[in-house]
C-alpha cells in the first residue's frame, strides 16, 4: 500500500498539471454527462497530490455544476461535482475558497429538497468545507445552517445521521451557534455527537459541552441529557488529546455546587487520578484543577488523597509533582488536616523532601510549607523529621525550594514548642527576609479581615 502510494505521488509529480487542467476543462465544457462525470472522479483521485493553484481553478466550474438547476443537469453530474468538492475541501484553503465563492448556500439549498442518494455527497461536502476552514462555519450558521442540520438531525439515520453530528460539532464551536443549544433537545444532540463518530469530532463535541457548561443554566441541561457518562468514556478510553478535552468539559459542569458530589459518585476521581499519570501536561493541570474543585466535598477529599498518596509512593515523577501540587492547594482548605493526617500523606511528603527531582522537590516543599500554618500538622511534619531535611534545603540551587523550605520553617519558629529546634538559622540571611515577608503578608491579612463586610466572606463549609 505504501509503495503503491509512494508510485502515485511520483507520478504526480511528473504530471503537466496545466495540460490535464485544460483537458478537464474541455470534459467539463462537453455536452456529454458521461465524459463530465469520468473528468470529475479522475481528479477526486488526483486531488491529494494535485497543485493547490491547478485545483482552486477547477472549483468555480464544479460549483457552478453543483448549482445549476436539476432540469438543466442530470443528478449523476450534480453528485459528482458534490463528491469531487468534497474530496477537495479537504486541502483548507480550498475550503475557504469554497467558502468565499457561495458554496455553503448552494449546499443549504439541494440539502432542502435532497434525496438519500444525493444527500450523502452534499453532507460529506458540507462537513469537510466547515471542518477544514474554521470561518466557514460562521458563514453556515449565518444562512440558517444550524436549523437545518438540527431538523435534519431528527429524521435521519446511519451514515447521513453520522455526518450531520459532524457537522454539528464543528458548528457548535462558533459562539453564536452555542447560544441556541443549551436547552436539553438540543444538548442531547450535542452529547450523541460526542458519543459517536470520528475522534476528531467527538472531541469537537465535547470541547463545545464544555463551553457550553460555562453558561451556568446550561450546565442542568448538559448533566440532563446525559453528558457526564459520555465524557467519563472519553477521558477514560480517548487519546491524549481526547483525554484533555473530555476531562475539562467534565471539570467545567462538576464546578456546579449541585454537581460536585453526583459527578464524584459516578466514579470520576480515579479518572483524574490516571491522567495525572499522563505525559500531557495539559492533562496534568486540568487533572490538578478538576481534583481541587471536587474536593471542595469532605468526601471526596477523603477518596481523592488515598489516590494521590498512592501516586506520591510511586515511581513517575511528573505524577508526584502533580500530586503533591494538588495537595498544596487542598492544605488549605478548612477539613485537610484531619484529611491528610489520616492518609499518611505527611510522612510521605517529608520523604520526599529529598526526592532526586527538582520539580517533585519544589512542590513538596511547597505543599510542607502551607500545611505547616497549621499547629497539628506542624507536630506530624516535625515528628516526621521534616525540620532538618527543610533547614537543608536552605543551601539549594532553586529559588523556589529555598522560599518554601524557608516559609515552612519561619511557621516553625512561632511555635512556641518548636521554636527551639529552628535556633540554629535564625541568623540565615534567607530565614529572616522570609520571616520578615511573613510578618507583613500575615499583618495585611488581618487589615483585610478586619475592614471587610460580613457580607463579602467566603462561606466557611467550602473550604
Amino acid at each position: 500500500m505504501e509503495r503503491s502510494e509512494g508510485k502515485e505521488a511520483e507520478s504526480a509529480t511528473s504530471r503537466n498539471w496545466d495540460v490535464l487542467f485544460h483537458l478537464f476543462a474541455k470534459a467539463i465544457a462537453d455536452e456529454n454527462d458521461k465524459r463530465k462525470i469520468q473528468a470529475m472522479i479522475k481528479l477526486a483521485k488526483m486531488s491529494k497530490h494535485a497543485p493547490e493553484s491547478i485545483l482552486g481553478l477547477t472549483v468555480p466550474m464544479l460549483l457552478e455544476l453543483l448549482g445549476s438547476p436539476r432540469h438543466n443537469l442530470s443528478a449523476p453530474v450534480q453528485e459528482a461535482s458534490a463528491y469531487c468538492l468534497k474530496c477537495i475541501a479537504s486541502h483548507g484553503e480550498l475550503a475557504d475558497l469554497m467558502g468565499q465563492s457561495g458554496a455553503i448556500p448552494i449546499l443549504l439549498r439541494l440539502l432542502r429538497n435532497s434525496e438519500e442518494g444525493f444527500r450523502r455527497p452534499l453532507l460529506k461536502c458540507l462537513r469537510n468545507v466547515v471542518t477544514f476552514w474554521i470561518p466557514n462555519r460562521m458563514i453556515l450558521a449565518s444562512h440558517g445552517g444550524l436549523e437545518i442540520i438540527l431538523a435534519m438531525l431528527t429524521s435521519s439515520s446511519g451514515e447521513s445521521k453520522l455526518i450531520l453530528l459532524e457537522i454539528l460539532s464543528a458548528l457548535a464551536l462558533v459562539r453564536e451557534v452555542r447560544k441556541f443549544l443549551w436547552n436539553s433537545r438540543r444538548v442531547s444532540l450535542l452529547v450523541e455527537a460526542a458519543s459517536h463518530g470520528t475522534a476528531i469530532s467527538r472531541t469537537r463535541a465535547a470541547q463545545a459541552i464544555g463551553l457550553l457548561g460555562l453558561i451556568k443554566r446550561a450546565r442542568r441541561a448538559i448533566v440532563d441529557a446525559g453528558a457526564v457518562p459520555v465524557l467519563m468514556h472519553l477521558l477514560a478510553e480517548g487519546d491524549n488529546t481526547m483525554k484533555v478535552v473530555a476531562g475539562n468539559a467534565l471539570g467545567v459542569i462538576s464546578s456546579h455546587v449541585d454537581h460536585i458530589r453526583p459527578i464524584a459518585q459516578a466514579g470520576v476521581i480515579p479518572l483524574y487520578a490516571e491522567l495525572l499519570h499522563g505525559s500531557d501536561a495539559a492533562g496534568k493541570e486540568v487533572a490538578e484543577d478538576v481534583l481541587c474543585v471536587l474536593a471542595v466535598c469532605e468526601e471526596n477529599a477523603v477518596t481523592i488523597v488515598q489516590h494521590l498518596v498512592r501516586i506520591l509512593r510511586g515511581d513517575d515523577v511528573g505524577a508526584k509533582a502533580a500530586a503533591a501540587d494538588v495537595i498544596w492547594d487542598l492544605s488549605s482548605y478548612k477539613y485537610s488536616s484531619p484529611v491528610l493526617q489520616n492518609s499518611g500523606a505527611i510522612p510521605i511528603l517529608v520523604e520526599l523532601l529529598v526526592d532526586e527531582n527538582i520539580d517533585v522537590r519544589e512542590k513538596v516543599a511547597g505543599a510542607v510549607a502551607q500545611l505547616s500554618q497549621n499547629e497539628a500538622d506542624r507536630a506530624v511534619l516535625a515528628n516526621s523529621g521534616a525540620i532538618q531535611r527543610l533547614i537543608n534545603i536552605l543551601e539549594a540551587e532553586s529559588n523556589e525550594l529555598r522560599d518554601n523550605a524557608a516559609e515552612a520553617l519561619v511557621n516553625f519558629s512561632l511555635d512556641p514548642l518548636l521554636g527551639e529546634q529552628i535556633s540554629c538559622i535564625l541568623e540565615n540571611p534567607i530565614f529572616q527576609n522570609m520571616h520578615l515577608r511573613v510578618m507583613q503578608m500575615r499583618a495585611a491579612d488581618r487589615h483585610m479581615d478586619l475592614s471587610l463586610p460580613d457580607q463579602l466572606t467566603l462561606d466557611p463549609a467550602l473550604f
